[in-house]
């Protein structure tokens, strides 16, 4: 995902999708990271799909990304939170 931002130009939009065990705690704990970034975060550009066994939460944010610092950063952020499984 962050190798690729250098072929980017800044703003852009830019989808962001959060994969993780699905629980009461997992969205909050999400859009609680996603707010310190992304501070125009639209809650129409959010939705979230469960697995069909229904042990797994996709969320996919739409955001107006401003910089590459700010892409890479949440990225580091997402990805430390325990309870997040995978970042696309």
């Amino acid at each position: 995902m962050v190798s690729d931002l250098k072929l980017l130009e800044f703003p852009t939009d830019y989808p962001i999708k959060v994969v993780g065990r699905a629980g009461e705690l997992l969205r909050a704990e999400i859009d609680a990271i996603m707010r310190r970034h992304v501070a125009d975060l639209d809650p129409e550009q959010i939705s979230e799909r469960l697995s069909s066994n229904g042990n797994y939460l996709s969320i996919t944010y739409s955001i107006v990304a401003r910089s590459e610092a700010q892409v890479v950063a949440l990225a580091a952020e997402l990805t430390a939170e325990p309870h997040v499984i995978m970042v696309i």
